[in-house]
């Protein structure tokens, strides 16, 4: 299921004590508290409602509920990709797709060629690893490779013959089909749509800043806000395309091209007002910042703000800036390969998912899946954060195999009931979950479980048991394996940031001083690195077995390159390159010089 993450990391700004330690304190304090919903939560719940209710529907008509796991494999794809353009949705929904039949595909032959439990658990720990490492390089997004391993685990363990397996495959390949055409439906009715919600929420963040500027969690969430919206419009590459012409025929009054292309350049100088709004928060205005805001929901026109000075120049050398982006892109090998920060948590994966399934296999559950999903479920950024999750998973399930036992009698009264109480579970499941993963769980576990029932009914007293018991055995050896397999890279990962940041401050500094470089270039290389630096920060920041944290230099990058980032955004605003009063000291004015919360 979708997942966001519990909550932030806390800061690096410890005392000396603290910071010598090296195992850290694991919190308990409001890892059960409910957050504020994702804006978009119900997107992904009506979709993966309806690309499983056509496949589900179909089978119970054919009487097959037998082959529903084979389906749903190809249904949850339809959870992924909701917060990109729908250009580059449309690739990123084909990856999910043709990831999950190579994991089914894996799983199903390895489960038709052997029946040791032994090596089924050794391929689903290998299995988790790798959907891990991957999801995690390409930044899929939510759910992640959580809805992969749970699949290839359950495919695992369930009867196979090798003569079946392509009939299997093409059931999830044609739901995976279904799912593709669900999650760009919405194309037809608002083309632009995620691109005017990341706007819209860049717009409120900057409306956040501009009314509380000395606060670093407003200062530091808008910042991340305008970059995400920055790269929701380069996504797809639309926005660059003949831009500089279009802007120079738009001042002249000519034709610039159809209504996609205006409305793109429209968001993008929302985008700039935003920017501007957290370079000089003391003269923003709020009210018309979350206005514009407002104005984007819906399909009707993207509101247009008067231009600011020459600001519309701004735009300009996004063109150049994203054609080097994506020649510096490095490749997906390169992203899990030697070096790669992901690979200790990938091993983590591996160790706590075989750790688990032995486990649970010795205490005599016949299959072990559960256990290895439970650990896979947990691995977050840092161990910190896999033990809120570790937290959140236990309480979660427990409750959630209680609501099975509620709900299982009525379920087993026929198999209609038992397909609609599957689609309501996955529709409050991801209702649930961006509140706090526990609450999401309360669905998600009595739904995993419903799904073990199509083939045939189960004694419900042992199947609650065994998953009670993988439960446990699998979020206490989860936690185990991330504290006990160190992740060194975090640390080297926060210097490479940090380096970057610092380079890239100097580069835009340069480029104000002497107009060595294009300037719009060097502020969103600034801009990036600020937003990666604070990244790797509350990363290393929850990792245990770490040496010190660089606190001072990392508090001096943030403050310099943030004066320097308002500097860039107030010499576009007055249209010229050349030496800004203030630009890299600490003015009064200079109210982004703070430190990102």
């Amino acid at each position: 299921m979708s997942s966001v993450p519990p909550g932030p990391t806390p800061s690096p700004s410890r005392t000396a004590s603290d910071r010598s330690a090296f195992a850290r304190r694991l919190p308990l304090a409001g890892v059960l508290r409910p957050n504020k919903p994702s804006d978009i939560w119900f997107k992904p719940a009506t979709s993966v409602v309806v690309a499983a209710a056509v496949p589900n529907v179909t089978l119970l008509v054919l009487g097959r509920l037998d082959l529903v796991m084979y389906t749903m494999a190809g249904s949850f794809c339809a959870l992924y990709a909701h917060n990109l353009p729908y250009a580059a949705r449309a690739r990123a929904l084909a990856w999910v797709v043709a990831g999950m039949f190579a994991s089914v595909g894996i799983a199903l032959v390895t489960a038709s060629l052997t029946t040791s439990v032994a090596v089924l658990v050794a391929v689903g720990a290998v299995l988790a690893a790798t959907q891990k490492a991957v999801c995690d390089a390409t930044r899929i997004g939510p759910p992640g490779h959580l809805i992969f391993t749970f699949i290839s685990s359950a495919s695992l363990f369930a009867p196979q013959r090798l003569g079946d397996v392509p009939g299997h495959l093409a059931l999830t390949a044609g739901a995976g089909a279904v799912a593709w055409i669900v999650g760009m439906a919405p194309v037809l009715v608002r083309p632009h749509g995620p691109e005017r919600r990341a706007v819209a929420r860049a717009l409120n963040a900057a409306a956040a800043c501009a009314e509380r500027p000395d606060h670093a969690a407003a200062r530091g969430g808008a910042a991340a806000a305008v970059h995400a919206a920055w790269q929701s419009l380069l996504a797809t590459g639309e926005l660059t395309k003949d831009l500089t012409k279009d802007l120079a025929r738009e001042r002249t009054g000519e034709r610039t091209g159809g209504r996609g292309d205006a409305a793109r350049r429209a968001l993008a100088r929302l985008v700039v007002r935003a920017e501007v709004a957290i370079a000089a928060p003391g003269d923003a205005d709020a009210a018309q910042l979350r206005g514009w805001a407002a104005g984007l929901r819906g399909a009707g026109a993207v509101p247009r703000p008067r231009p600011v000075a020459e600001g519309e120049d701004e735009l300009l050398g996004i063109d150049a800036e994203f054609a080097a982006a994506a020649e510096a892109k490095p490749s997906l090998w390169r992203r899990i390969g030697p070096g790669s920060p992901v690979l200790p948590v990938a091993l983590r994966t591996f160790v706590g998912c075989a750790l688990a399934g032995y486990a649970s296999l010795a205490l005599g559950i016949g299959r072990p899946y559960w256990a290895l999903v439970t650990a896979a479920s947990l691995y977050q950024a840092n161990v910190t954060l896999t033990w809120s999750r570790g937290v959140q998973r236990v309480v979660g399930n427990l409750a959630g195999v209680l609501v099975f036992a509620a709900i299982a009698p009525v379920a087993h009264g026929s198999q209609a009931a038992l397909v609609l109480f599957c689609l309501a579970f996955s529709f409050g499941a991801e209702a649930l979950i961006t509140r706090n993963y526990w609450l999401g769980s309360l669905c998600v576990t009595p739904m995993a479980l419903l799904v073990t029932e199509f083939a045939r009914f189960q004694e419900a007293g042992e199947l609650i048991t065994d998953r009670v018991v993988d439960t446990l055995v699998g979020a206490a050896l989860g936690v185990l394996a991330a504290v006990v397999v160190t992740n060194r890279r975090a640390g080297d990962h926060l210097e490479r940031a940090l380096a970057e940041s610092e380079a890239a401050q100097e580069a835009a500094e340069r480029v104000l001083a002497h107009g060595a470089g294009t300037l719009e270039g060097a502020r969103r290389r600034l801009a990036a690195s600020l937003v990666e630096l604070r990244a790797a920060v509350d990363t290393a920041a929850g990792e245990w077995w770490q040496r010190a944290l660089p606190e001072e230099r990392v508090l001096a990058a943030e403050r310099a390159g943030h004066r320097t980032l308002a500097a860039t955004v107030r010499r576009q605003e007055s249209g010229s390159v050349g030496e800004t009063e203030g630009a890299g000291t600490d003015g009064p004015g200079d109210t982004c010089g703070a430190r990102l919360g």
